[in-house]
């Protein structure tokens, strides 16, 4: 019975696309609770999305998925500041660093004092607020602009990277799934993340608890492939173990 109720759960929202909790509730004729359970459930196994209380299709490689950047930045703010803090104290001067696109990176690109440091990034927003530090080198991916998200594709990044030894990549990502599987919502910013996972002699995680046990549509990596991540209100080295 469970299993015919998921599996008509899951073409319900390959039919519609999205289907809010209580909307499913209704169309499978059980309560809102159920729903929920049945999501967390089929969202570990991948077959869905749940993002604001809407269940989501999969749509994989889909380049028009995740929020707008401006509405990333009006979400979990106090949980992005302590973890932009949390981070700062891995940055050193002389280090070359990465930084990608997410709301989080922006809010520690503007903590970054104005010390030696190499930054590069694909990010509109981080080159912006990094533009009057006089003592740090910036290096964009440049490439097309995507302004729905503050971000730059297209880019020859294999090229861009031969000639960068990056110290520290700092990254956020749409989820963790519970088998430490790292996603993100498009595959040209999942691609930049994966480069950069590869590439760097670090890489920090800079997540909130609400994407642990999450997936989306693309893969970026694995939980072994990142050195630490970094989230609120607790030890680095206790997140996601």
């Amino acid at each position: 019975m469970k299993t015919e109720r998921h599996q008509e759960l899951v073409q319900l929202v390959e039919h519609y696309d999205n289907l809010t909790t209580q909307q499913l509730a209704h169309l499978l004729e059980v309560s809102q609770e159920t729903v929920r359970r049945d999501l967390r459930l089929l969202q570990k196994q991948g077959k869905i999305v749940r993002q604001h209380g809407r269940a989501k299709r999969i749509n994989r490689g889909a380049d028009e998925g995740g929020d707008p950047f401006a509405a990333r930045l009006k979400s979990h703010l106090n949980s992005k500041a302590d973890i932009a803090h949390r981070a700062l104290a891995w940055i050193a001067p002389e280090m070359v660093i990465a930084l990608d696109a997410s709301s989080t990176c922006w809010y520690l690109a503007r903590l970054l004092p104005d010390i030696p440091l190499t930054v590069f990034t694909n990010s509109e927003r981080v080159c912006q607020a990094l533009a009057k530090r006089e003592h740090i080198q910036l290096i964009s991916t440049g490439g097309l602009l995507q302004r729905k998200y503050a971000c730059y594709i297209n880019a020859p990044l294999a090229a861009q990277l031969k000639s960068l030894d990056i110290d520290l990549f700092l990254f956020s990502c749409e989820g963790v799934d519970s088998n430490g599987t790292l996603w993100d919502t498009r595959s040209w910013n999942a691609d930049y993340k994966t480069a950069l996972l590869k590439r760097s002699a670090q890489s920090l995680l800079l997540i909130d608890k609400s994407k642990f046990d999450r997936v989306s549509e693309v893969r970026i990596g694995e939980r072994a492939d990142v050195t630490e991540i970094i989230t609120e209100g607790e030890p680095c080295s206790d997140a996601l173990r």
